[in-house]
């Protein structure tokens, strides 16, 4: 069997240290953190850059002293910039990430409602970005939110903005997004490209489920606070914990745990 690659993505944009004390906010916490994830088995860390005092922000300097102190704590981890737009909408907000060239980023290819918001990702952002990553090598990591953001994706690889192999994300349960089943997995499925790589996330109480499903189908998995603050109902969760779990959900299954450098050869980074 394929080796599984697992994502924890450990702050995201929403958590507060009100909400949960295990979410890491400074650079050194979240370095911290990556280490225990990498003990854990996680071979890519999903960041978001934080102010000391929790704000969202895409400041260059912050994403590179994130990532420089993970890369010093564990050097082989590969960290995954997002380029997410609760901290600004526009281009020039969202490619300061992208300045210091890590290896991978995020990239939502289409608009979504969230519970309270828009996320906005405009054709002419999405293809900015993509561009600038192309340019700079940066490996995309494309989150897809529902089946509306395939065929832009499959768009940017007409437009040679994308190599394989491509690698999808596809976050299930989020009011407004697409729900967390086997029937829309396997539909995603049947609309990506032939050789595509593709990982899986769930949001709250689905993440347990999407891990399943991800494991069982020969995807990668993504797990993290970002996404989920618990562990099971009332039991908060740490990002090592969560990612333990997926450890034991593949081992039990035979699937073995993919180390950052084999993560690495099955993304053609």
């Amino acid at each position: 069997m394929k080796k599984i690659i697992i994502t924890s993505a450990i702050v995201g944009s929403l958590p507060t240290k009100e909400q949960t004390p295990y979410v890491p906010i400074t650079p050194d916490e979240m370095a911290e953190d990556a280490l225990k994830c990498y003990e854990a088995g996680a071979s890519v860390i999903h960041v978001h850059a934080r102010t000391n005092d929790g704000v969202n922000t895409h400041n260059t300097e912050i994403f590179k002293e994130i990532h420089d102190k993970i890369k010093e704590k564990v050097p082989e981890l590969i960290v995954q910039i997002s380029t997410g737009g609760r901290a600004g909408l526009g281009f020039e907000s969202r490619n300061k990430g992208l300045l210091f060239n890590p290896e991978m980023a995020s990239l939502t290819t289409g608009s979504v409602n969230f519970p309270t918001s828009v996320y906005a990702n405009s054709p002419d952002l999405v293809e900015n970005l993509a561009k600038m990553m192309h340019e700079r090598n940066i490996k995309p990591e494309l989150e897809i939110f529902d089946t509306s953001m395939i065929n832009p994706a499959l768009d940017l690889l007409v437009k040679d903005l994308l190599k394989g192999p491509l690698y999808f994300n596809f976050v299930m349960g989020i009011k407004g997004g697409q729900e967390a089943s086997f029937r829309q997995l396997n539909h995603l499925l049947s609309m990506i490209p032939e050789g595509s790589e593709w990982s899986i996330s769930g949001v709250g109480k689905e993440q347990l489920f999407t891990s399943f499903m991800g494991v069982t189908l020969g995807g990668h998995v993504r797990v993290g606070l970002e996404d989920n603050i618990y562990y099971s109902r009332g039991v908060l969760a740490t990002n090592a914990g969560l990612v333990k779990r997926v450890v034991r959900i593949a081992t039990e299954y035979g699937r073995e745990v993919a180390t950052p450098n084999e993560a690495r050869k099955i993304l053609g980074l």
